[in-house]
């Protein structure tokens, strides 16, 4: 293990890894119960789909931590489910497995522009300023989600949004959650991220939903056994691209952007997470490059290419997740490998992990956007040029709630300030190009969204 994972070097144990691949695991078990009901709703079998999810992010997970000694989670990403499932599947009128068609040609595209080397001259190429916004941008966007996930937050239809209803058991448990996960990592309690999830779930089976009137923790037994061929038959191996192009040219530009979009919203989603992960966890170089970043992103490539073979969308970097396992000291390719264990192990355990409720990982997720918004004090706010593209960014990214978003408009932000400035001249090359790719992004979702 120190020879693959060189964990001396990165100042950390075998002890230390499993158990913040463990914390990263637990807050990424949601993905195994939301996959599959929004899929579902495309035709697709929900038992398939939740072995292909498990078994995709496992792969993609073994192979980041063997290839690039990262300690990051991969799996099926949130909010693609959606577009796949509603828009490309919904709207445009697609089948399911004309859908996965289209992910695998994006995990295809995204693979070549890595091996080429695409992928290192964007992260680079992206200001230093605007890395550190990601990270903190990337933290407020993980504690949105965390504080609404639990109902601390909630939709108002005449302010937008409001504090959710403290009366709600649930509510209060995610508060309490907070406040002792807070508590145990000021006190520098090991383990802290991962006591806070555990004590949550515990005392969610003593408290029951008011709007379901069962416990907010449910419990569901312990092992579930299945044919792994049987129950990935559905939709192993069924993408198609029979029909895909046949239905018109208004349809072809539909099929094109939904392709396109796929490949938008994974490429800069991994690069945020790994730019603003990596920053946060000290990967970092001196020169605020990122080593090894090009084959972390061949990894989510190439795993957006294995999930359509087995029947789920873009398999992507997990952002939010692992950074609740690097705040447990996880530095090295073992945490990666525990995920992708664990996630194994979850299609025997199905009920025991499906247990843990939103309002037991909220707090986890709290917890770590206050880790990640430090790199802001690194940065000039009193210079405007400056402080107006990281403002963008950070705004963006948790307003839309879209991290690729907040990437985007970042970046035309600087752009468009360091022109004003009269530092056009002093822009990279991949800053310009990275700045009209944008622009074209824009236009094309003008038109086709």
């Amino acid at each position: 293990m120190e020879r693959q994972f060189h964990l001396k070097e990165n100042h950390t144990n075998v002890k230390t890894e499993v158990i913040a691949g463990l914390t990263t695991f637990l807050t990424c078990t949601y993905i195994l119960a939301v996959n599959p009901a929004i899929l579902s709703s495309t035709g697709m079998d929900s038992k398939a789909v939740l072995w292909a999810t498990a078994i995709a992010a496992a792969i993609a997970c073994f192979a980041m931590g063997l290839l690039t000694n990262f300690p990051f989670a991969l799996a099926p990403a949130m909010g693609l489910n959606a577009y796949f499932a509603y828009t490309v599947c919904g709207a445009l009128g697609l089948s399911w497995q004309n859908a996965l068609a289209c992910v695998f040609v994006e995990g295809v595209t995204f693979s070549i522009l890595s091996v080429i080397g695409v992928q290192d001259k964007i992260v680079n190429g992206i200001p230093e300023c605007l890395k550190q916004a990601i990270s903190a941008a990337i933290g407020f966007f993980i504690a949105f989600s965390g504080l609404h996930n639990a109902g601390i937050i909630a939709y108002d239809p005449d302010n937008l949004l409001q504090l959710g209803n403290l009366r709600d058991p649930g509510v209060i448990l995610a508060l309490i959650g907070i406040l002792l996960t807070a508590g145990l990592v000021i006190k520098r309690v090991k383990g802290a991220i991962l006591i806070g999830i555990l004590g949550i779930t515990f005392l969610g089976l003593l408290f029951k939903n008011p709007e379901t009137g069962l416990a907010y923790t449910q419990w569901q037994g312990l092992i579930a056994i299945e044919n792994p061929v049987k129950a990935l038959a559905p939709t192993f191996g069924q993408l198609t691209f029979k029909g895909l192009f046949g239905g018109g040219v208004a349809t072809t530009i539909g099929v094109l952007f939904a392709i396109f979009s796929f490949l938008f919203v994974d490429m800069f989603d991994s690069i945020g997470v790994l730019v603003g992960v990596g920053i946060k966890a000290g990967f970092v170089n001196e020169k605020g490059e990122l080593p090894g970043a090009g084959k972390a992103l061949f990894v989510s490539a190439a795993g957006a290419a294995v999930g359509a073979i087995f029947g789920t969308q873009t398999v992507t970097v997990f952002g939010a997740e692992s950074t609740t396992g690097i705040a447990e000291g996880g530095r090295t390719g073992l945490t990666a490998i525990v995920i992708g264990i664990f996630f194994l192990l979850s299609l025997l355990f199905t009920p025991l992990f499906l247990m843990i409720p939103g309002i037991a990982t909220a707090p986890a997720l709290v917890m770590v956007g206050i880790f990640m918004i430090e790199p802001l004090m690194h940065v000039d706010l009193s210079d405007t040029k400056i402080a107006f593209p990281v403002f963008i960014c950070v705004a963006f990214m948790a307003f839309t709630f879209n991290i690729a978003y907040g990437i985007l408009f970042g970046l035309l932000a600087y752009t468009g300030g360091q022109v004003f400035a009269g530092n056009a001249k002093k822009l990279s090359l991949p800053t310009w190009i990275l700045s009209g790719i944008f622009m074209l992004y824009l236009v094309l979702e003008i038109i086709f969204r």
